[in-house]
């Protein structure tokens, strides 16, 4: 046998064929945040998933579709008037999107199926992968329900069912990274990773508080920083009753929670990065990573809300947040798999 049917046939081949798969879905969490802020996530007002992957390939399918689009709210509050060749635009990135979702099933399911025949992925690892692939099945179930919200009422996706969506994503990405972790590096030790899980779940958290923010358009209002209009707090920030509701449904509540969160996450970044310095190897590489990526989105963040969140900036914010929290994933596994024998963990 060759070397190079080896490879194929190897661990480490599972281990680079799983970050190919992380790859890919932060191109979705990419192709995601451009389609909610070109307005297009309600384009297409039908759940195909087999048929679906085929666009309208002619004149009367194109105008069927853009006839479905011009009975949800969207189009008749906001979009009244628009064009057939202006509907084109915001269905591409929608279709784009979904076609991601099915181009990923074929991309885990085929070469699954190749490691599994070939022992690559052995047996008493199956059901582990069979779940990632059946969570990516019911992220596509999803990703429907939350498009459904804005079909009726709203002219845009409840914000909390954009929580969901984005959530079950960045799960699925944590879970696919540290596998092929395991594959690449072997399986960690038993060693102390509690900061790092805890920074990994700080930026998740984060992720969710800035859904929330996109969902409700709040990176519309408060273009200051680092005030909120000259103000510490912003105006009526408790406005809806009950009193809780606000975290969750108020606007610049929405943003305050964000910018709080940011600061808290900046904070742990730094101690992580002073912690990393006592250790070597990946565990300090991925401290570093963590630092330099918190620093950025930090710019990020600022300079997108200063800017009342243009497109493409707000764009890079999000795809640089799940950059981070795979950088947090990274750590956390670092530090797990660097514990000194018999002492205590760095």
């Amino acid at each position: 046998m060759t070397a190079s049917s080896n490879f194929w046939t190897s661990r480490r081949a599972v281990g680079l064929w799983l970050l190919a798969i992380a790859l890919v879905i932060l191109g979705m969490v990419t192709i995601g945040g451009l389609t909610r802020l070109t307005g297009s996530g309600l384009s297409i007002t039908e759940w195909k998933p087999i048929m679906g992957a085929i666009p309208p390939l002619n004149q009367a399918e194109w105008q069927d579709a853009f006839t479905k689009y011009q009975r949800i709210p969207q189009y008749m509050v906001e979009n009244r008037g628009m064009t057939l060749e202006a509907f084109k635009g915001i269905f591409w990135w929608e279709w784009i999107h979904r076609f991601l979702g099915r181009l990923l099933g074929v991309l885990f399911f085929v070469p699954f199926v190749w490691f599994a025949a070939t022992g690559a992925i052995q047996k008493h690892d199956w059901p582990r992968m069979l779940t990632l692939f059946v969570l990516g099945g019911l992220q596509g179930f999803i990703g429907w329900w939350m498009v459904t919200s804005g079909f009726e009422v709203r002219t845009s996706v409840s914000q909390y069912r954009l929580a969901i969506h984005l959530g079950a994503a960045l799960l699925l990405l944590m879970a696919i990274l540290w596998i092929a972790l395991e594959y690449l590096r072997s399986a960690p030790e038993k060693g102390n990773a509690r900061r790092g899980i805890t920074f990994a779940a700080l930026v998740y958290v984060q992720m969710l508080l800035g859904a929330l923010v996109a969902g409700l358009h709040a990176g519309l209002i408060y273009n200051t920083w680092p005030d909120m209009n000259g103000r510490a707090l912003p105006e009526d920030a408790f406005f809806s009753a009950p009193w809780w509701i606000n975290f969750f449904e108020n606007p610049g509540l929405a943003q305050f929670d964000h910018r709080i969160g940011a600061y808290i996450v900046a904070g742990f970044a730094a101690f992580i990065y002073a912690r990393g310095i006592k250790l070597s190897g990946y565990a300090k590489a991925s401290a570093k990573a963590v630092a330099i990526i918190t620093a950025f989105q930090i710019f990020l963040g600022i300079t997108t809300l200063l800017l009342q969140a243009p497109e493409w900036l707000a764009a890079a914010h999000q795809v640089t947040a799940a950059l981070l929290l795979c950088a947090a994933v990274w750590h956390a596994y670092e530090l797990r798999a660097s514990a000194p024998t018999g002492g205590r963990s760095p």
